[in-house]
């Protein structure tokens, strides 16, 4: 356990109610200063009721906790005015330019005035977006949204940074270029608390908390989870009919799941199960083009772990 002045946020026994469904339920989480935290899980799992519980935007049901030494019971204000905060939606105003929404988010946040100019410019540049400061908001392709968007939420310079689905709805390269800007941001000592229900980008983080249902199911390293929870071995498998293929694996007991266009099946030992699946799938009229074992994804930890929880 690190101590307090290593913990940026902190949450013990964090749980919200809506009358009786419950969001959130009794989670405990740290988050250390300057660390890339993932929070991972699938739309409706209680990752954004989290983060605005964390934000001050939502009072929690039960439970305690702080945010950068603010207690998120008493001083959501404080905790405002010390964080940065980019929801999925981007949070901008379509009907303004580039300039007018960080002039707009500049006085959101108090820049002071002598450091106005400097970081709109600091933003104009990191977005990429110098030839556009004129166009209106709406204009904009996502992924210059997405960054104009993240720039607004770091004009007042926060030590910590919460990413509420950041790169929903945007293209790949987008995402990873974010994550770039993420990194940076990370080097140069913020905390950056990110949601995200894309499971390849849990590897981007230095921790992460996998959350299910409202509850957390687990958490570590990417590595750390693989090795705790991944005790058999996984097959990619790639065939002519991939559905028809995950049905006849379906009905033979073969714990599998479609991965893009292959298929991944958990098994107790590559070396025995792909022989025999490859004579089933066969015998059945699937062309096997290739089977071979693979290092688990942290999408293929998740589903392990949902199936036993």
């Amino acid at each position: 356990m690190k101590s307090g002045n290593d913990i940026a946020v902190k949450v013990e026994h964090l749980t919200r109610r809506f009358g009786d469904f419950v969001a959130v339920d009794d989670i405990s989480l740290e988050v250390r200063k300057g660390e890339v935290f993932g929070f991972l899980g699938p739309n409706g799992a209680g990752k954004s009721t989290t983060i605005k519980m964390l934000c001050g935007l939502l009072l929690p049901t039960a439970g305690s906790g702080s945010v950068g030494g603010y207690d998120i019971m008493t001083e959501s204000e404080e905790i405002k005015k010390h964080i940065g905060y980019m929801s999925q939606k981007f949070s901008l105003y379509e009907d303004l330019t580039v300039e007018e929404n960080i002039d707009f988010f500049s006085g959101i946040y108090s820049v002071p005035p002598q450091k106005k100019s400097e970081r709109k410019e600091w933003v104009i540049s990191m977005a990429g977006i110098g030839d556009r400061r004129k166009s209106v908001t709406k204009n904009l392709p996502q992924g210059f949204k997405q960054r104009l968007a993240l720039g607004c939420a770091v004009l007042h310079e926060p030590p910590i940074l919460f990413l509420d689905e950041p790169t929903s709805g945007v293209d790949p390269i987008s995402r990873r270029n974010f994550w770039d800007m993420i990194y940076v941001m990370s080097k140069d000592g913020a905390t950056i608390f990110v949601t995200t229900h894309y499971m390849d980008e849990a590897d981007y983080c230095d921790r992460l908390a996998m959350i299910y249902r409202g509850k957390i199911i687990a958490g570590g390293t990417p590595n750390e989870l693989r090795l705790e929870h991944m005790k058999r071995d996984v097959l990619e498998i790639e065939v002519d009919r991939t559905v028809d293929a995950i049905d006849i694996l379906y009905k033979s007991g073969v714990d599998a799941a479609i991965f893009g266009s292959r298929i991944h099946a958990t098994v107790e030992s590559a070396e025995v199960s792909a022989p025999s699946i490859t004579k089933l799938l066969e015998q059945s009229g699937i062309r096997v083009l290739n089977v071979e074992k693979i290092e688990p994804s942290l999408e293929d930890v998740f589903v392990t772990l949902i199936e036993v929880s």
